[in-house]
């Protein structure tokens, strides 16, 4: 169950490493740019070709695959909770990589986030 349990943590970090990457990409001066203009060829092409949106991508694959070994080896029921931690690890990585606001109720929402996982996880 140990190496179980570290699949879902990697799996959620990967996961939380993906949405870091495409909001990075996304907010790249390049594909801002062409968003700005009317949704056509050119804002597929800046969006596709951006490196740290493909490196988003294949990093969010990753996670998947190994998201699909936990599902041989637990509950679905367990191990799908575990993924709201997901959330915890996206909003303290927007904090610290990204320098997003850390507010009192985003606090407060990652908290019982926690709790709610911990007693799915460990209340048999």
């Amino acid at each position: 169950m140990t190496l179980t349990f570290a699949l879902v943590l990697f799996s959620v970090a990967l996961s939380a490493a993906a949405q870091i990457l495409l909001k990075t990409g996304m907010s790249s001066g390049q594909v801002q740019m062409a968003l700005s203009k009317p949704f056509g060829l050119f804002t597929v092409l800046a969006i596709g070709m951006s490196p740290t949106i493909l490196l988003g991508l294949l990093t969010f694959g990753f996670s998947a695959l190994v998201w699909l070994v936990v599902l041989s080896r637990i509950d679905v029921s367990l191990a799908y909770p575990c993924m709201a931690l997901g959330i915890v690890a996206t909003v303290l990585s927007g904090h610290f990589i990204l320098g997003e606001p850390l507010t009192i109720t985003r606090i407060t929402g990652v908290a019982i986030i926690f709790a709610g996982v911990g007693v799915v996880a460990f209340g048999r």
